[in-house]
């Protein structure tokens, strides 16, 4: 009788165990179906200081699509520069933005806008945005990927694995005088030839953390 209970405990205990394996275990997202996914279906807010992944593995490696305005009508570039840390007691992102985009003119409009981040797989869908002015083209019409709104109201991509959500803290002006390092400056003095202003600091509150599930 003792044998026959321990060994129905046992398979209770294994049959748990598997049980909770497979309920805490991450599904791979099928990205066939995204159009009958709900944002709360693939995304979960976690808080800044959990962010999953390097900053110079997000910026230098993923790269960030930067996206502004709303559902009528929104924006998106890509941007390589940036990273997140503290100002002024609060969590923020920064990234270093030419001064012609058409993105950053919304930002600074609107005070608010998402910084997303990709799979490897994703790059040929989202590099597009920034080789070409959402000012006097229609890009966001042929992107293959698919447009979210976040609770907020924000904009992003259903395909993204991590979502910044950021509201207008500051912006600064580059200033060459300011800049001691030989090759930054000479960057950003091309970049003012070719355009006529200098490249802008951008500074975000970070207000929403969303990572996939």
């Amino acid at each position: 009788m003792k044998k026959i209970i321990f060994t129905l405990s046992l398979f209770v205990c294994v049959v748990a165990s598997l049980f909770s394996q497979s309920i805490s275990a991450k599904q791979p997202i099928d990205y066939t179906h995204l159009n009958d996914k709900s944002f709360s279906d693939l995304f979960v807010e976690i808080t800044p200081d959990e962010l999953p992944e390097s900053v110079f593995t997000l910026f230098a490696k993923d790269y960030a699509v930067i996206t502004a305005g709303f559902q009528d009508k929104y924006n998106s570039m890509v941007a390589s520069d940036g990273g997140v840390g503290r100002l002024c007691g609060k969590a923020v992102t920064f990234c270093c933005l030419r001064g012609t985009r058409y993105t950053l003119e919304m930002i600074l409009k609107d005070k608010e806008y998402t910084m997303s981040y990709f799979d490897d797989q994703f790059k040929p869908a989202f590099l597009p945005f920034g080789k070409s002015s959402g000012r006097n083209t229609d890009k966001m019409k042929t992107t293959t990927l698919t447009p979210l709104v976040t609770p907020s109201g924000r904009m992003s991509y259903k395909e993204a694995k991590l979502i910044i959500e950021c509201e207008l803290a500051q912006t600064q002006t580059i200033n060459p005088d300011e800049i001691y390092d030989a090759k930054n400056k000479d960057f950003f003095e091309k970049a003012h030839q070719s355009e006529g202003v200098y490249h802008k600091l951008v500074f975000g509150n970070i207000v929403h953390v969303w990572v996939r599930k």
